[in-house]
Protein backbone atom coordinates (compact mmCIF):
# COMPACT_ATOMS: atom_id res chain seq x y z
CA UNK A 1 0.00 0.00 0.00
CA UNK A 2 1.43 3.76 -1.11
CA UNK A 3 0.45 5.97 2.02
CA UNK A 4 0.93 9.86 1.10
CA UNK A 5 1.65 12.07 3.91
CA UNK A 6 0.99 15.49 5.57
CA UNK A 7 3.40 16.57 7.79
CA UNK A 8 1.97 19.68 9.48
CA UNK A 9 4.16 22.69 11.03
CA UNK A 10 3.17 26.07 12.22
CA UNK A 11 -0.59 25.26 10.49
CA UNK A 12 1.08 24.68 7.04
CA UNK A 13 1.41 21.49 5.21
CA UNK A 14 5.79 21.04 5.04
CA UNK A 15 8.42 18.63 4.39
CA UNK A 16 11.05 18.57 6.23
CA UNK A 17 14.75 17.25 5.61
CA UNK A 18 15.73 14.90 8.25
CA UNK A 19 13.43 16.50 10.95
CA UNK A 20 15.16 19.33 10.92
CA UNK A 21 15.27 22.00 7.93
CA UNK A 22 11.99 23.07 6.22
CA UNK A 23 12.64 22.23 2.68
CA UNK A 24 8.77 23.22 1.63
CA UNK A 25 5.15 24.43 2.10
CA UNK A 26 2.72 23.01 -0.06
CA UNK A 27 -0.88 23.23 -0.39
CA UNK A 28 -3.50 23.33 2.30
CA UNK A 29 -4.56 19.81 3.97
CA UNK A 30 -7.91 20.26 1.82
CA UNK A 31 -6.08 20.61 -1.39
CA UNK A 32 -3.88 17.40 -0.35
CA UNK A 33 -6.73 15.58 0.62
CA UNK A 34 -8.31 16.04 -3.18
CA UNK A 35 -4.85 15.29 -4.21
CA UNK A 36 -4.49 12.05 -2.63
CA UNK A 37 -7.93 11.18 -2.85
CA UNK A 38 -7.13 7.98 -5.10
CA UNK A 39 -5.22 6.48 -1.96
CA UNK A 40 -6.92 4.61 0.81
CA UNK A 41 -4.94 5.84 3.32
CA UNK A 42 -2.79 9.07 4.46
CA UNK A 43 -0.83 9.70 7.28
CA UNK A 44 -0.97 12.85 9.04
CA UNK A 45 2.06 13.80 11.39
CA UNK A 46 1.62 16.82 13.82
CA UNK A 47 5.13 17.96 13.55
CA UNK A 48 4.90 20.69 15.80
CA UNK A 49 3.08 18.29 18.39
CA UNK A 50 5.95 15.66 18.34
CA UNK A 51 8.70 18.63 19.12
CA UNK A 52 6.50 19.70 22.21
CA UNK A 53 6.27 23.09 20.38
CA UNK A 54 2.61 23.36 19.85
CA UNK A 55 -0.09 21.66 18.07
CA UNK A 56 -2.10 21.99 14.93
CA UNK A 57 -5.00 20.23 16.39
CA UNK A 58 -7.44 21.81 14.53
CA UNK A 59 -6.14 20.69 11.02
CA UNK A 60 -5.57 17.44 12.63
CA UNK A 61 -9.25 16.83 13.42
CA UNK A 62 -10.10 18.40 9.62
CA UNK A 63 -8.11 15.51 8.10
CA UNK A 64 -9.37 12.70 10.00
CA UNK A 65 -12.48 13.62 9.99
CA UNK A 66 -12.31 13.60 5.91
CA UNK A 67 -9.63 10.88 5.26
CA UNK A 68 -8.91 7.22 6.45
CA UNK A 69 -6.22 8.93 7.99
CA UNK A 70 -3.37 7.56 10.40
CA UNK A 71 -2.52 10.05 13.17
CA UNK A 72 0.62 11.00 14.78
CA UNK A 73 2.47 13.77 16.40
CA UNK A 74 2.96 13.92 20.08
CA UNK A 75 0.65 10.69 21.27
CA UNK A 76 1.69 11.01 24.61
CA UNK A 77 -1.24 9.69 26.80
CA UNK A 78 -4.20 7.21 26.58
CA UNK A 79 -6.71 10.11 26.23
CA UNK A 80 -5.39 12.36 23.57
CA UNK A 81 -4.87 8.86 21.40
CA UNK A 82 -8.94 8.59 22.44
CA UNK A 83 -9.43 11.86 21.73
CA UNK A 84 -7.78 11.57 17.99
CA UNK A 85 -10.21 8.40 17.39
CA UNK A 86 -12.98 10.45 18.49
CA UNK A 87 -12.04 12.77 15.81
CA UNK A 88 -12.06 10.63 13.27
CA UNK A 89 -8.44 9.05 13.27
CA UNK A 90 -8.48 5.69 11.62
CA UNK A 91 -4.92 4.60 13.70
CA UNK A 92 -2.98 6.22 16.01
CA UNK A 93 0.82 6.46 15.75
CA UNK A 94 2.79 6.48 19.09
CA UNK A 95 6.62 7.01 19.18
CA UNK A 96 8.23 8.62 21.88
CA UNK A 97 5.59 7.39 24.49
CA UNK A 98 6.27 3.48 23.31
CA UNK A 99 9.46 3.45 25.43
CA UNK A 100 7.30 3.86 28.56
CA UNK A 101 5.97 0.88 28.81
CA UNK A 102 3.18 1.53 31.30
CA UNK A 103 2.03 4.38 29.35
CA UNK A 104 2.11 2.20 26.02
CA UNK A 105 0.33 -0.05 27.69
CA UNK A 106 -2.76 2.32 28.91
CA UNK A 107 -2.46 3.70 25.46
CA UNK A 108 -3.15 0.37 23.61
CA UNK A 109 -6.56 -0.11 26.31
CA UNK A 110 -7.21 3.25 25.24
CA UNK A 111 -7.68 2.35 21.67
CA UNK A 112 -7.13 -1.11 21.10
CA UNK A 113 -3.77 -2.74 19.82
CA UNK A 114 -5.63 -3.20 16.27
CA UNK A 115 -5.25 0.56 16.16
CA UNK A 116 -1.98 1.06 17.25
CA UNK A 117 0.84 1.84 15.00
CA UNK A 118 4.26 2.09 16.69
CA UNK A 119 6.82 4.49 15.32
CA UNK A 120 10.44 2.88 15.55
CA UNK A 121 12.53 5.93 13.78
CA UNK A 122 16.17 5.28 13.03
CA UNK A 123 19.11 7.27 12.57
CA UNK A 124 22.84 5.81 12.60
CA UNK A 125 21.07 2.77 13.64
CA UNK A 126 19.11 4.14 16.79
CA UNK A 127 16.09 4.40 17.60
CA UNK A 128 15.38 8.52 17.72
CA UNK A 129 12.69 9.54 19.65
CA UNK A 130 11.15 13.30 20.72
CA UNK A 131 10.62 14.43 16.81
CA UNK A 132 14.03 12.60 16.19
CA UNK A 133 16.00 14.70 18.72
CA UNK A 134 16.94 12.60 21.23
CA UNK A 135 18.80 8.95 20.29
CA UNK A 136 18.01 5.90 22.21
CA UNK A 137 20.05 3.07 22.91
CA UNK A 138 18.27 0.48 20.96
CA UNK A 139 17.85 -0.74 18.01
CA UNK A 140 14.06 -0.88 15.90
CA UNK A 141 15.15 -4.48 15.33
CA UNK A 142 15.69 -5.59 19.16
CA UNK A 143 12.51 -3.07 19.94
CA UNK A 144 10.34 -5.22 17.26
CA UNK A 145 9.59 -8.19 19.08
CA UNK A 146 8.87 -6.64 22.23
CA UNK A 147 6.32 -3.98 21.04
CA UNK A 148 4.27 -6.62 19.11
CA UNK A 149 1.83 -7.42 21.60
CA UNK A 150 0.84 -3.72 22.21
CA UNK A 151 0.14 -2.90 18.21
CA UNK A 152 -0.62 -4.24 14.91
CA UNK A 153 1.94 -2.31 13.10
CA UNK A 154 5.07 -0.31 12.99
CA UNK A 155 6.00 2.88 10.96
CA UNK A 156 9.84 2.98 10.48
CA UNK A 157 11.39 6.53 8.76
CA UNK A 158 15.03 5.64 7.67
CA UNK A 159 16.01 9.13 9.11
CA UNK A 160 19.39 9.31 7.73
CA UNK A 161 17.79 9.78 4.08
CA UNK A 162 14.64 11.10 5.47
CA UNK A 163 14.07 14.15 2.15
CA UNK A 164 17.50 13.65 0.71
CA UNK A 165 16.19 12.36 -2.76
CA UNK A 166 18.72 9.94 -2.43
CA UNK A 167 17.07 6.76 -1.95
CA UNK A 168 16.54 4.57 0.90
CA UNK A 169 17.65 1.61 2.83
CA UNK A 170 16.11 -1.48 1.36
CA UNK A 171 18.37 -3.89 3.31
CA UNK A 172 17.35 -2.06 6.50
CA UNK A 173 13.94 -2.97 5.78
CA UNK A 174 14.56 -6.53 4.89
CA UNK A 175 15.79 -6.83 8.30
CA UNK A 176 12.96 -5.54 9.99
CA UNK A 177 10.75 -7.63 7.56
CA UNK A 178 12.23 -10.80 8.93
CA UNK A 179 11.71 -10.11 12.51
CA UNK A 180 7.76 -9.64 12.77
CA UNK A 181 4.69 -10.25 10.51
CA UNK A 182 2.83 -7.26 11.95
CA UNK A 183 2.09 -4.34 9.17
CA UNK A 184 5.31 -2.57 8.31
CA UNK A 185 5.03 0.83 7.05
CA UNK A 186 8.49 2.16 5.49
CA UNK A 187 9.25 6.18 5.15
CA UNK A 188 12.32 8.13 4.49
CA UNK A 189 13.87 8.47 1.59
CA UNK A 190 11.87 6.36 -0.72
CA UNK A 191 12.51 8.45 -3.91
CA UNK A 192 12.17 5.79 -7.07
CA UNK A 193 9.60 3.42 -8.24
CA UNK A 194 11.96 0.60 -7.99
CA UNK A 195 12.02 1.07 -4.68
CA UNK A 196 8.51 1.19 -3.99
CA UNK A 197 7.62 -1.99 -5.98
CA UNK A 198 10.65 -3.86 -3.87
CA UNK A 199 8.57 -2.82 -0.31
CA UNK A 200 6.05 -4.06 -1.80
CA UNK A 201 7.49 -7.37 -3.28
CA UNK A 202 8.69 -7.35 0.43
CA UNK A 203 4.76 -6.85 1.50
CA UNK A 204 5.94 -3.51 3.08
CA UNK A 205 3.64 -0.01 3.04
CA UNK A 206 5.54 3.10 1.26
CA UNK A 207 4.75 6.03 3.20
CA UNK A 208 5.62 8.95 0.75
CA UNK A 209 6.55 12.24 1.52
CA UNK A 210 9.62 14.25 -0.82
CA UNK A 211 8.95 12.70 -4.03
CA UNK A 212 5.32 13.29 -4.38
CA UNK A 213 5.87 16.77 -2.55
CA UNK A 214 8.55 17.56 -5.67
CA UNK A 215 7.03 15.31 -8.13
CA UNK A 216 9.70 13.39 -8.58
CA UNK A 217 7.31 10.32 -8.15
CA UNK A 218 3.98 11.79 -9.52
CA UNK A 219 0.71 10.38 -7.94
CA UNK A 220 -0.64 9.64 -11.16
CA UNK A 221 2.55 7.08 -11.98
CA UNK A 222 2.09 5.94 -8.48
CA UNK A 223 -1.87 5.02 -9.19
CA UNK A 224 -1.78 3.29 -12.30
CA UNK A 225 2.12 1.51 -11.83
CA UNK A 226 0.53 -0.25 -8.76
CA UNK A 227 -2.79 -0.70 -9.41
CA UNK A 228 -4.42 -3.01 -7.07
CA UNK A 229 -1.39 -2.21 -4.73
CA UNK A 230 -2.75 1.27 -4.39
CA UNK A 231 -6.13 0.17 -3.29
Amino acid sequence: MIIPCIDLMDGKVVQLVQGRDKALEAGTPLEMLHRFAVFPQIQVIDLDAAMGKGSNDDLVQLVASRAVARVGGGVRSPERARTLVEQGAFRIIVGTAAFERELLAEIADAVTPQRLIIALDSRGGKVVVRGWRETTEFTAEEMIPHFEPYCSGFLCTYVDKEGLMQGTNLDWFRRLRAVTKHELTAAGGITTMDEVRELASLGINAALGMAIYTGKLSLEELASSLGSDTQ
